[in-house]
């Protein structure tokens, strides 16, 4: 028997006709590429976004075309998050950062009919329009005053094209399993990989994000998107903000410590989301000028993923911005909310010691997914925060497979394998131990670089640290601890590594440490550890010299 309720299919043009609906006036604040700062709302995006609709229809794209971006988080990229996907198209986001020759290859793989960018994208867009064969329309995402001078066929300006296009468009009704958007994986090994999410995905996942124990996103929250909307679409913030009707806040390309903080004061940003390097560049201006009294800003949670949030983070986030930290788990194929650290009421009792240990793990699986830890044989571990495997998952925002490749990415039950070693207690929390390729093997035994990079964070004179294994004769890998130091701050080595040592097991600790003057990181923010083996390939530790 089913049951007599109205059915109508989960889309993401209903999310921003409810915003113009019903938070009409609701601001949304963006800076752009050229450096001013424009004011709109709700009524006036979600105009804007059909004059889009009208202007894809009016150069030929219909649905299921892919409509690739090279754009910053402004008002204007937000327009097309509406526009290209409500009109049934689908959005193919390009993360800039990545290398010209991995752009060329996804463009082409995506066949994107037209190409919107950002005019400081202008000479890149103009070296590799050659090479993209599908496109058949360059959009500048700009007014003709700012229109860059590049011979490139069938350029648009877009504000000329919106100008027109007609505002009558009728959002169209199709099946909610419609491919929305595309986003591709950031390609450290290999070529990047497309997840095709669609409306059904998209509007499910926004539910849970908005939820009080995720991120807690309502009419009177001011939400700042640091994170990128070319970044698995900015953890689906865009979407989450429309559907509560938040004030939207958006930086463009403007990330640094002075221009994030401004941002968090004169819109007095209750929540933010960015990648733990992001807030340490806040971190840094904030040092720079001690008059600033943190706790003013207002801001209420200060959101963290991408990679591990340092434990010296969260306490820095509590102590002197008065903020919660609320860190999560997961990537591109997974929309990306796969787990978010939330402490159960119970646990609010305990120790700060012990509920710091609590908050740096990467949290419990939301409502819509399941996890699973497995050993080499396949055979499901338990949940005793002491067993760790490969981390799979399943629900209804995973990625089945990969664009263009079907549905190829999951085992014979239905779990999608994510590529990390993790282990869970039985409250439910997860805790990575690394990616299965980082992982150091030692003796025999698995050591985490996650772990001793937590705990080498701690350390008051450390920016930033990363933790890779290096062949050792005895033991086949050793951990090695690259460090970047803070600007004006000094420690050695021994004092480092003493450091580390009160804080992991002891036969985990680092047999040396390198200093640097930056870390490699992804496209998308994480460190690039791929690079970092590369160019400590032939180190040598002092204990292999006496092995």
């Amino acid at each position: 028997m089913l049951g007599l309720m109205q059915d109508h299919p989960l889309l993401i043009s209903s999310l921003i006709e409810y915003a113009a609906a019903y938070h009409p006036e609701q601001e949304i604040v963006s800076r752009t590429v050229e450096g001013d700062t424009v004011r709109t709302n709700y009524a006036q995006v979600e105009r804007r976004a059909r004059r889009v609709a009208n202007a894809l229809a009016g150069l030929g794209v219909r649905e299921g075309d892919r409509v690739g971006t090279l754009a910053w988080n402004t008002h204007r990229h937000l327009e097309l998050y509406f526009g290209v996907s409500g009109s049934g198209a689908v959005l193919h986001t390009v993360n800039p950062r990545l290398f010209p020759e991995q752009i060329d290859y996804i463009v082409n793989h995506a066949e994107d009919s037209v190409l919107f960018f950002d005019t400081t994208f202008a000479e890149l867009v103009a070296k590799l329009a050659p090479k993209l064969t599908t496109v058949r329309h360059f959009v500048a995402l700009c007014d003709r005053a700012h229109m860059p001078a590049l011979d490139l066929p069938n350029l648009l300006c877009y504000e000329d094209l919106l100008a027109a296009s007609s505002e009558d468009y009728q959002w169209p009704q199709f099946d909610e399993r419609t491919a929305s958007s595309l986003c591709y994986t950031s390609g450290t090994t290999g070529n990047p990989k497309g997840v095709l999410y669609s409306h059904r995905s998209t509007v499910l996942h926004s539910l849970k994000a908005c939820a009080a124990d995720t991120f807690s996103v309502g009419a009177d929250s001011s939400v700042l998107l640091v994170v990128p909307l070319f970044h698995a679409n900015a953890w689906g913030m865009p979407y989450a903000c429309a559907m509560t009707g938040a004030k939207m806040v958006l930086p463009a390309q403007h990330l640094d410590g002075e221009n994030v903080y401004k941002l968090l004061r004169d819109e007095r940003v209750t929540f933010s989301t960015a990648v733990p390097t992001v807030w340490l560049m806040l971190f840094q201006y904030l040092d720079a000028h001690p008059d600033i009294d943190p706790r003013a800003l207002g801001l209420k949670i200060a959101g963290v993923g991408g990679s591990a949030a340092p434990a010296a983070m969260v306490e820095r986030f509590e102590r002197q911005f008065g903020a919660r930290v609320v860190q999560g788990w997961g990537m591109t194929e997974t929309s990306p909310i796969g787990v978010i650290n939330t402490l159960l009421p119970r646990l609010e009792s305990l120790p700060a010691a012990e509920q710091l240990k609590i908050k740096t793990k990467q949290g419990r699986a939301v409502w819509g997914v399941e996890l699973r830890i497995e050993d080499d044989e396949g055979r499901a571990l338990p949940h005793d925060g002491v067993a760790f495997g490969r981390l799979k998952v399943r629900g209804p925002w995973i990625a089945s497979g990969y664009f263009k490749a079907g549905q190829d990415a999951l085992d014979a039950d239905g779990w999608f394998d994510t590529g990390d070693v993790a282990n869970i207690d039985p409250d439910g929390y997860l805790q990575l131990v690394d990616r299965a390729k980082d992982v150091i093997k030692s003796g025999g035994e698995w050591i985490s670089s996650i772990d001793l990079e937590n705990a080498a964070m701690g350390h008051p004179a450390v920016a930033e640290a990363a933790v890779i294994g290096v062949t050792h004769p005895k033991w086949q890998e050793r951990p090695l601890l690259v460090v970047v130091k803070r600007p004006g701050q000094q420690v050695s080595a021994a004092e480092l590594l003493e450091f580390v040592a009160g804080r992991v097991a002891k036969w985990w600790v680092p047999d040396d440490v390198a200093f640097v003057d930056a870390l490699p990181h992804t496209a998308t923010g994480k460190l690039l550890k791929l690079k970092l083996r590369e160019q400590f390939r032939d180190y040598v530790l002092p204990t292999a010299r006496v092995a």
